[in-house]
């Protein structure tokens, strides 16, 4: 149990040099969402609003601004992981070596998922810290904003498996990209990262009800905001997912490997 506790240690060690080899990178990803949203999403909804007494769909200008820097904030906590240099391993024949090594390819890829989160945690705590010094978010409750941080640190375990899938998809796919792309652009349209759901239409509403699109950021933005409401629903849909997901992958690896040839190995 210590030896294999020992291997997830190492592994993640690793991931962390790895990720915090180039100072640049690492600043960029700190300094770059906040300063991104400042200058675009908050620039974006001033102008929409012509006053700050104009109510948009329940949505005040502070609301808004508020429910923007929340979005911001679950994106880098739970939202930020791919899986490029799974398919990688995949594509490139690297996966010969799981299996003949003790550490085998999803405990790997699970451990370099979890130093990648502590690092995301890091630069999603920085990017609040600087938001609530501008004035731009301020935290209501603190019993809430710990569910919150807990939600969507299982939001990030739903998101790795989703991001697992599609690297895993490089069995059949020489380049996996493109999937990731769209995908993530229909989640940040439907779960209500980019706009929030109460401006779909209520037909749109009611069918995003039945997915997990919501749970995955407009459930925690609410959390955060102070409305428990969506709570339990979102938990037995992350769930129900999380199962999904796990079973799914693991058919999708298992006939993945039975067509594996380690070409140009």
């Amino acid at each position: 149990m210590i030896a294999n506790l020992n291997k997830w240690f190492q592994t993640m060690q690793i991931s962390w040099t790895t990720l915090m080899a180039y100072r640049l990178n690492f600043a960029l990803l700190v300094l770059g969402p906040a300063l991104v949203f400042y200058f675009v999403k908050v620039s974006l909804w001033q102008t929409l609003y012509i006053d700050d007494t104009t109510v948009l769909q329940g949505f005040n200008l502070k609301e808004m601004l508020h429910y923007q820097s929340w979005s911001l904030v679950i994106v880098l906590l739970a939202q930020s992981s791919n899986g490029v240099n799974l398919s990688e391993d995949i594509r490139l024949g690297r996966i010969s070596k799981y299996m003949v090594y003790p550490f085998n390819f999803w405990e790997f890829h699970t451990a370099s998922f979890l130093s990648f989160q502590s690092l995301q945690f890091f630069i999603a705590g920085i990017c609040l810290a600087l938001l609530l010094f501008l004035d731009v978010l301020i935290i209501e409750n603190l019993n809430y904003f710990f569910i919150g941080v807990l939600y969507s640190l299982l939001v990030g375990l739903f998101w790795f498996s989703v991001q697992y899938f599609t690297g895993l998809m490089a069995f059949w796919l020489d380049e996996t990209w493109t999937m990731r792309a769209v995908f993530q652009i229909i989640v940040n349209f439907l779960s209500g990262a980019v706009i929030p759901l109460p401006f779909f239409p209520e037909w749109a509403q009611k069918v995003l009800v039945y997915t997990p699109f919501p749970s995955l950021t407009y459930t925690p933005i609410r959390i955060f905001m102070g409305d428990l409401s969506g709570l339990y629903q979102g938990l037995l849909t992350l769930f129900i997912s999380m199962l999904f997901m796990i079973v799914i992958n693991t058919l999708v690896w298992k006939k993945g490997v039975r067509l594996f040839s380690a070409a140009g190995m």
